[in-house]
């Protein structure tokens, strides 16, 4: 693989924002064993955000990573998000406090996270780029970044606009590849265009394409190869420009199986693209709801109500004809607000498709 950056010579990272669970608490001792097997396996990037599993993921690398692992055994990635600054002086502070929850003294990566053009001018006017570019030369940011979410077009003015971004995180997975709403190939096209090496995030779609339709999984079934995460996730890393494919692993067998795959990557085979293509084809004839259950609308609820699970039950009844039971709050309990739908990342119609979740039965 090409190497972009210092210390980079593995294009697979480990995402935190789907780590193992016990409760409401992140399970440690798994993730432990998931960090130590990700690092004897010579893989080294993790990538974090303040609001991860409500503040825990942090957390949670610095007991798993930073305080059992020398600095340079790991590259970390954190992020400035949209909900937890509104002017410039919020930002030193908050990264601060990033540092010190990381235990950490300075990030490899920092990304101006989820950002599109409708949230541009807030990261424009608390200028969040220029502070980044301080905390560089101070050596406590390595490279700058965005994570994005919208069209081609918006991702090009940015890049235009500050030239400090040294690369980009994009959804890229191979549903979403020509989808005319999350424009994975032309964003994808632009950062080959400004030479800006791509991070890749959803490579399986929030678990979605792991768990795939029947008539999905037969294509797959017939290879006889791999797992159905190993073919997104080879998928997205076979791109030239591709720096860095994020899986967001939630329990040991997870990170084994991608790290068996992954250690000595190969890209698809002819045979296995054109397995890939049938099963995109099954399922976006599916009408199945597009949300990666990030769990960004879930942050702003005033309601609480539960909108990741409640879609995976409406994509089951469009699937197999069968109910996921969700506990919480119902879809009508829904204030029509909109906060779930500024923080959607995938753009969704939250609000319609809660009444479609109340109604489909």
């Amino acid at each position: 693989m090409t190497t972009y950056f210092d210390g980079i010579d593995r294009n697979f990272g480990f995402g935190c924002m789907r780590l193992p669970m016990l409760g409401e608490e992140v399970d440690i001792e798994q993730t432990k064993q998931m960090v130590d097997l990700f690092l004897e396996k010579g893989f080294r990037y993790f990538d974090t955000a303040h609001g991860y599993i409500n503040g825990k993921s942090e957390l949670a690398i610095r007991e798993a990573v930073s305080s059992r692992y020398p600095r340079e055994r790991f590259l970390l990635t954190n992020k400035l998000s949209y909900n937890f600054f509104e002017k410039q002086e919020d930002i030193r502070p908050l990264f601060q406090q990033q540092l010190e929850a990381c235990g950490v003294e300075y990030f490899d990566f920092y990304l101006m996270h989820a950002l599109s053009k409708a949230r541009l001018a807030r990261y424009r006017e608390a200028k969040a780029f220029e502070t980044a570019l301080e905390l560089k030369q101070e050596g406590k940011i390595r490279h700058i970044g965005i994570s994005f979410h919208d069209s081609a077009q918006a991702l090009e003015e940015i890049l235009q606009e500050f030239p400090m971004i040294e690369v980009v995180q994009l959804q890229f997975n191979y549903v979403d590849f020509e989808d005319e709403k999350v424009q994975s190939r032309k964003c994808y096209e632009v950062c080959r265009k400004y030479g800006k090496p791509v991070i890749v995030m959803e490579p399986v779609k929030g678990g979605s394409l792991v768990n795939l339709p029947a008539a999905a999984q037969n294509i797959f079934d017939r290879l006889r190869g791999g797992s159905n995460a190993s073919y997104a996730i080879r998928f997205a890393a076979g791109f030239d420009g591709i720096m860095m494919v994020l899986s967001g692993m939630s329990n040991l067998e997870q990170l084994r199986d991608n790290v068996g795959f992954m250690e000595h990557f190969q890209p698809l085979s002819p045979g296995e693209q054109e397995a890939v293509s049938r099963v995109r084809a099954v399922f976006r004839s599916q009408g199945l709801i597009n949300c990666t259950a990030c769990r960004y609308c879930t942050e702003v609820c005033p309601q609480a109500i539960p909108i990741p699970e409640l879609f995976a039950s409406l994509n089951a009844l469009r699937q197999r004809g069968e109910r996921i039971p969700v506990d919480g709050p119902a879809p009508d309990a829904c204030l029509k607000c909109g906060k779930c739908e500024e923080s959607c990342p995938q753009g969704l119609p939250i609000r319609e498709l809660l009444v479609a979740a109340s109604e489909e039965r």
